[in-house]
Formats: structure tokens, sequence, C-alpha cells
């Protein structure tokens, strides 16, 4: 699937983080089958969010060697995490995937498109969401039947700010619903983005544990 062209990676400074993976268990979850937690983390940039600690981790050899098939670059902080009993970094891209495929990097900026960022931009920084961006694809994206779920303006503290954008597209005779968060810093050098995808079934069958791995992604502090 060629939607991964649709990001802006052009012109990314290449640079070193950590992966900081630590238990977390909510606080007044219900002791009665509740999941627990695992953060995700990239302490460098400040970057946080929590899955449950059933999604397998994909490895980052994995998950390079898929962007680089994609032919996008690999030189930016990412995360991925497959919910699936046979966990894939394939899955990334996959249409038909039965349970959650989690996605997420930090992303700096060049001037240029730092200059260029807006709110719509970050709307359309994985698929086409905006009208514009749905209309200048046209001819070459697949995906069609879009439906616009949410589009919620997103602000935390130190300037931070974004969106979340949950939408569906059909390729095929597949729909799958998409989720993501995309937040910039205050100097909107630097994008900070938390997607997840399945189909549409699996998205409904799931959507209390999704609202709370897109609800938790931090820039600053884990709360």
């Amino acid at each position: 699937m060629a939607n991964r062209a649709f990001r802006s990676r052009r012109g990314l400074i290449k640079g070193f983080t950590l992966l900081l993976m630590s238990a977390f268990t909510s606080i007044g979850l219900s002791a009665c089958g509740a999941p627990s937690y695992n953060y995700a983390a990239d302490t460098s940039a400040g970057m946080y969010y929590k899955v449950p600690n059933g999604y397998h981790q994909i490895s980052q050899q994995d998950m390079n060697a898929a962007l680089k098939a994609v032919r996008l670059p690999t030189s930016v902080w990412k995360t991925a995490f497959d919910a699936g009993a046979a966990p894939s970094a394939g899955d990334d891209d996959a249409l038909d995937i039965s349970q959650p495929f989690v996605f997420a990097e930090v992303v700096p900026l060049s001037a240029t498109q730092s200059n260029a960022l807006s709110y719509n931009t970050l709307r359309d920084f994985w698929l086409p969401v905006t009208s514009a961006a749905r209309q200048a694809a046209s001819h070459s994206f697949t995906g069609t039947n879009f439906t616009q779920l949410t589009d919620t303006i997103i602000k935390q503290n130190q300037g931070v700010h974004g969106v979340r954008e949950t939408f569906q597209y059909t390729f095929g005779t597949v729909t799958d619903t998409f989720d993501e968060e995309v937040l910039t810093n205050a100097d909107q050098t630097v994008v900070y983005t938390l997607q997840l995808h399945c189909t549409k079934a699996c998205y409904s069958d799931n959507q209390n544990s999704i609202n709370t791995v897109m609800s938790s992604l931090t820039v600053g502090n884990p709360t």
C-alpha cells in the first residue's frame, strides 16, 4: 500500500534516542480482568504513550526494513506494536488486519516544513483527510468512501498542540478505520505522531482499549 507516501518526510535530521519500556498499571482500573499497560517513550524528545501489555513490539530492524521497502527514511525515532497473534511489521500497511496495529514516531522538521505546518497539514500527515488533500490525491490514492468520524483539536502543556483524527477508507471490499494523533511543539520544529488502524469491525470491538492508547500520547512528562 502506497499510503505512506503521503507523509512529509523530506529533509529529516538523523538522531539517536532511547526506547524505554516500563510496566504501568493504571490507578482506578477494575480488578476484574483489567489490562495493564506498558509505556513506550522517546526520552530525548519527551514523547510517551502506552499500550496494553498484550500488544507485541515490532523490532526496530523489522520496522526499518518495512519502511525502507516503501522508500521512507529510517533515521527518525519510531516504535510499533501489533496486537495480532502473529505480529508483523508488514501489518503497518496491511488492509485486512483484525487486531490493532500501532505506529509512533518523532519527526524533526526542516525550516521549510516548519513554516508550512498548519492544523490541516497535521491532519494530512498520514493519509489524505482534508478535502483539499483528498482531491489532490484522487488520481493516485486507492482509498474510497472516506468517512470522518472525529476531528479534535488537542492542546497540551508548553505550547504542544495538534489534532486527533478518526476516519475510514474502503480499499476494494475492506473498510479500515484509522486513528491518528499528530502533535507539534510550540516552535513547530518537531512532529510527534501516534497512529493506529485495523478493520472497521476490529476498531468497533476494541474501541475502549484503542481510545486508552490514543489518548495516552503525551509530550512532556507521562501522566
